[in-house]
This record gives structure tokens, C-alpha cells and sequence, in this order.
């Protein structure tokens, strides 16, 4: 399902939210991490044809931005969920049952860390640190920090979503 969300992004749409974009920038090269974060704000994701007109842009060659965009953790190149889930996995959360919260996520949404619904709601990640250890195990959904965390709160959490996953 995500590649049909993909597909259905047009060149023409791409093209034009781009120009807008590139509207605010003057096209000089140390502009590319700004407007590679722009886009993805966008667009939740960085579309290969969008950076390809960023490379056009910015007068660099097409493996420039895509090293760039690669190189950086923050950027996407398949699309985010709506909502962002990150499930702290640090020392003090990993104690108290990180792994079980990241489980019941996993089951209840049917992804894997780094994975996103197919129906482009939920993108799971998993996070060194949320700092937040007093609350631990932590988990934050849209940076909305969710404390004290067992596998059983993960479903009031999630709400109806888990629910209808898990009768499924």
C-alpha cells in the first residue's frame, strides 16, 4: 500500500509545490539540508522526484543530494505515518520492559521498528535515548511523552486503532 501512496504523488504535483518551495531560497549549495527539511515537511517523505529537482535547483549532481539525504538519520526517503511512535530503547527503559512495549507495538499496529502501517497512519521507530528515564519505560507518539509504559497501557494508548488490529 505505501508504493500506491508513492505512485500517487504526480511529477506535476512534485514540480509544483518544489517551485514554491524553491521560491524562498536563492539556489546556492549550502542550501541543500534546509531545503531537503522543507521538502520532507512537505511531502513527510523525500520523493525521488523531488530530489531531483533540488539537484536541478541547486546546480549539483543527483548523487550529491541522495548521499545528503542518506547520509542523515532525520531523512526519509519512503513515507512517514501520520503519527510517529518512538519507543525509547536506552539502558534505563531497556530494564523496566522497553522490549515488551516494542513487541506489543509491533503486533498491534502488524510493523516492525522502522516500518510504517500500510494504510500511512503509524511509523514506528525505536530511539537511543528519549530522556525521560525517571518515567521509564518511555515512548513518545507525535513527541507527546507516554511514561511508565507496560504492554497493557499500549492499547490505551493506540485507543481503537489496537483494537481493530488485533480482532483482524
Amino acid at each position: 500500500m505505501i508504493a500506491l501512496a508513492v505512485d500517487s504523488l504526480t511529477k506535476a504535483d512534485v514540480e509544483d509545490k518544489m517551485k514554491a518551495l524553491f521560491s524562498r531560497h536563492h539556489g546556492e549549495k549550502q542550501e541543500l539540508i534546509p531545503i531537503l527539511q522543507e521538502t520532507q515537511a512537505q511531502f513527510r517523505y523525500l520523493p525521488a522526484a523531488a530530489m531531483k529537482e533540488i539537484a536541478r535547483f541547486l546546480r549539483m549532481p543527483e548523487s550529491t543530494v541522495y548521499g545528503v539525504s542518506t547520509f542523515y538519520a532525520q531523512f526519509k526517503l519512503t513515507p512517514l505515518g501520520k503519527k510517529i511512535i518512538r519507543v525509547c530503547r536506552g539502558t534505563a527503559c531497556h530494564v523496566r520492559g522497553a522490549t515488551k512495549v516494542l513487541n506489543e507495538l509491533e503486533s498491534r499496529l502488524g510493523i516492525k521498528a522502522g516500518e510504517t502501517t500500510d494504510d500511512l497512519e503509524y511509523t514506528l521507530e525505536t530511539v537511543a535515548c528519549i530522556g525521560a528515564c525517571a518515567l521509564a519505560p518511555t515512548m513518545t507518539i507525535d513527541n507527546v511523552t507516554h511514561g511508565k509504559m507496560t504492554a497493557k497501557k499500549v492499547a490505551e494508548v493506540l485507543g481503537d486503532r489496537s483494537e481493530a488490529k488485533q480482532e483482524k
